[in-house]
């Protein structure tokens, strides 16, 4: 019974590492679901307690949620991600947006410093793709983009812990967009903390970078506030 043991455990923690690499590589996409226990067995080559074993595991740090009758859906792309998405629900929209002020303004100033030639040519696509979106009444496309372009910010800080972090906010940011945008007066296209934060960045002007997103979330806040 103990060398069963001795040899299972170690087991268990290689095929959850095997896993939490095929979700942080994107190999099984945000919000998708994993293959079966059938397919999976067959392609680890382990038995269904092992992997059983090894979903659990990340399905209590967040990266899985297992769905009974449905199947087992990729949540988290990192432990760091799973754990602040569980958090979030415990806060309120305020204290999430004061907690992203604090990021967004680290990203903005480093990016200004570390960011490339493609970051810029990538984060004016992504704004153009939310104009459009925007004017086409497509919202859920529209909050894509403008996540997706603050999402490249944090990228372009050159700073990969930050970016996982500003990352981990995504589902909360997503479904915020959508709330505001269902109210009277919204406006999806603002310049503050967007185009004038792309000028800013390439100009390579940390502080323009930083007052033009101390702007957008400003502008937030006294929105959530109404």
């Amino acid at each position: 019974m103990t060398l069963s043991t001795s040899h299972r455990q170690p087991l268990a923690d290689e095929i959850t590492a095997k896993l939490r690499e095929m979700i942080h590589s994107g190999e099984w996409p945000l919000q998708q679901r994993i293959p079966s226990e059938t397919e999976l067995m067959a392609g680890l080559g382990v038995s269904r307690g092992t992997l059983r074993e090894a979903v659990k595991a990340l399905a209590h740090s967040g990266m899985l949620e297992v769905r009974r009758g449905d199947g087992t859906y990729v949540r988290a792309t990192s432990e760091i991600s799973g754990a602040a998405r569980r958090m979030y629900q415990d806060h309120t929209q305020e204290h999430i947006l004061e907690v992203r002020l604090g990021l967004d303004t680290q990203a903005a100033r480093l990016a200004a410093r570390n960011a490339t030639a493609d970051d810029v040519a990538a984060m004016r696509a992504l704004l153009a793709e939310r104009d459009v979106a925007w004017k086409a009444a497509d919202y859920a496309g529209w909050a894509g983009a403008d996540w997706g372009f603050h999402e490249r910010v944090a990228h372009a800080s050159g700073n990969p812990l930050l970016h996982e972090l500003y990352v981990s906010f995504g589902e909360v940011f997503h479904n915020d967009l959508l709330k505001q945008q269902r109210r009277g007066g919204f406006d999806g296209l603002p310049h503050e903390g967007h185009g004038e934060l792309v000028d800013a960045i390439e100009a390579h002007d940390g502080d323009a970078a930083v007052a033009s997103v101390n702007r957008n979330l400003n502008s937030c806040a006294e929105w959530l506030r109404d």
